[in-house]
């Protein structure tokens, strides 16, 4: 399931409305379709993933949090 560039322009718009954060910027992956990066001020924090089921599409944003990157 290709992200379209009509989904990635929506879903920035999206997150920066979310998180009221103008600094959030999404793009392509270069070796896959389904999924886009998210990154805020050009740090990677996350990625998007498309899901299509039952005639429904759903993007999923995963973020994963290392242990070493929590404050003590």
């Amino acid at each position: 399931m290709e992200i379209t560039p009509a989904e990635l322009i929506n879903i920035q718009a999206y997150l920066r409305s979310k998180f009221d954060n103008e600094n959030i910027a999404v793009r392509p992956r270069p070796q896959t379709t389904d999924s886009i990066e998210v990154l805020i001020n050009g740090e990677f924090m996350g990625l998007v993933y498309k899901d299509e089921d039952e005639g429904e599409t759903s993007y999923d944003f995963n973020m994963s949090i290392l242990d070493f990157d929590l404050p003590e």
